[in-house]
């Protein structure tokens, strides 16, 4: 109820912004959402893909949705499909994949395009620590490599362990603002700030 995921689609340009300023990649998305959302790739956090499909089927009705045709979708299939290790799955229905293989299935989908912002809603959320260690090992890479990934998250560890900067927002309006370095040594605001403190 603080007000993180409505916060989150509104930057992903699934809500319209109810008031203020805000862009992304430098474009406004009062006026400009549907260009805003290029440079954009989104993991829900729930499963939202189609379950029937197969994992190849997903990722070409989705590449398409994303403008990529003919050779172009076929190679970034491809390559995403090699990135988050699905070969084996490539005929699979989606909703057959394993927990840990549905989100790899998102993360590639969101891909497809090559946005330059990631946004994912709570990404380790009911993952086991080998599959969230993954998760977080791939994400520190693109990050490496220039993507900017934004994450909603109760994980603490993500925020002491991966993240650059921490975002905390309690009763819609922002509470913290800082490294993870800066937030954990606030110790006697913590919980202030509806956080636990960290092991």
């Amino acid at each position: 109820g603080a007000g993180k995921s409505t916060t989150f689609r509104m930057l992903c340009g699934l809500l319209p912004v109810s008031s203020g300023q805000i862009s992304v990649a430098g474009v406004n998305l009062r006026t400009a959402r549907a260009q805003a959302r290029a440079h954009i790739g989104y993991v829900a956090q729930k499963f939202s893909l189609y379950t029937t499909l197969s994992v190849e089927e997903n990722l070409r009705f989705f590449g398409s949705a994303y403008g990529l045709h003919g050779r172009r979708l076929d190679q970034r299939i491809k390559a995403v499909i090699e990135e988050f290790d699905l070969s084996g799955f490539r005929h699979m229905p989606a909703g057959s994949l394993p927990g840990g293989y549905k989100q790899r299935l998102s993360m590639a989908a969101a891909l497809l395009h090559e946005p330059t912002i990631l946004f994912l809603d709570e990404p380790t959320s009911g993952q086991d620590s080998e599959d969230k260690d993954q998760l977080m090992a791939l994400l520190t890479d693109l990050n490496k490599k220039g993507m900017t990934i934004l994450i909603i998250s109760h994980d603490m560890d993500i925020f002491a362990e991966y993240c650059q900067r921490v975002l905390v927002i309690g009763n819609h309006t922002k509470a913290f603002d800082g490294t993870p370095q800066e937030l954990f040594t606030q110790r006697d605001d913590l919980y202030d700030l509806g956080l636990s403190r960290p092991d």
